[in-house]
């Protein structure tokens, strides 16, 4: 199937992916913008309150807006990734009885998790914008195309992880907790420099380094990523679509006899 048709049946799936999900709700489609907020809030006060946590750089525009610059666009990516990773074996019933291109099955969660989230990171940063603390709305013209790569990343990483899952049925279970374990060994909710010296080279290594780099540099004007963390994540880019893509098309001929 063209490139074109997947892509419209991608977005089919995606819109039903989120109807689905909220139909029936109290909060409707609002709650999407809610779960992230209250995520922030929650560490914002563990780690403002309770921990009395200062993270150097980000006393201007103080600790929320540095934590949303990175959290909301790693839960899009975590998201996606769980979601993602079930969509084969979710719809075991349908392929095979429907011509429906696999690869839009495959795409639709993180394509839905990625709007959904993209829309409530703008809503979010114009917010703190007007709340006078410090971020740069202008930012935004370079922090949701760098959603977009993030997108490209999450994409290829669940075309790996969804075809392996019919094989191997224990990553959708253990995927949570390697998602979290990631999360708290990224710069997510503290600084690059904080780090003692001798761990920064693997931080570094970290693609998700380059990624909350670069959204705090457009929308905080903090300190660019360091060069090393940029090449890491390029290479990390490459190589989660290049091998999710070869795994995919390999073994998607066997994917029907052991749904």
């Amino acid at each position: 199937m063209a490139l074109s048709s997947t892509l419209q049946v991608a977005l089919h799936f995606a819109r039903r992916d989120f109807h689905n999900r909220y139909l029936g709700s109290f909060s409707g489609g609002l709650w999407a913008l809610l779960q992230p907020l209250l995520q922030l809030a929650v560490y914002a006060f563990v780690f403002v309150q309770i921990f009395r946590q200062r993270v150097p750089g980000a006393d201007a525009p103080g600790y929320v807006p540095f934590l949303v610059a990175a959290m909301w666009p790693w839960t899009a990516f975590a998201e996606s990734l769980q979601r993602g990773s079930v969509a084969i074996q979710e719809h075991a019933g349908l392929i095979g009885k429907v011509p429906v291109p696999r690869l839009a099955l495959v795409a639709a969660p993180v394509i839905a998790s990625f709007s959904v989230h993209g829309i409530g990171y703008a809503v979010i940063v114009l917010l703190l914008s007007l709340l006078g603390s410090g971020v740069d709305p202008l930012g935004l013209l370079v922090a949701l195309p760098m959603m977009l790569v993030l997108m490209a990343f999450a994409l290829g990483l669940v075309l790996l992880l969804s075809t392996l899952q019919v094989f191997v049925r224990d990553i959708a279970s253990a995927l949570p907790q390697l998602l979290m374990l990631w999360m708290f060994l990224s710069p997510v909710m503290y600084s690059r420099e904080m780090a003692p010296e001798r761990f920064r080279a693997l931080i570094d290594a970290n693609p998700m380094s380059a990624f909350a780099g670069i959204f705090r540099w457009a929308l905080l004007h903090q300190p660019a990523p360091q060069t090393a963390a940029l090449a890491w994540a390029s290479l990390w880019l490459a190589a989660a679509v290049a091998s999710g893509v070869f795994v995919f098309r390999r073994l998607q001929r066997h994917v029907e006899d052991f749904l």
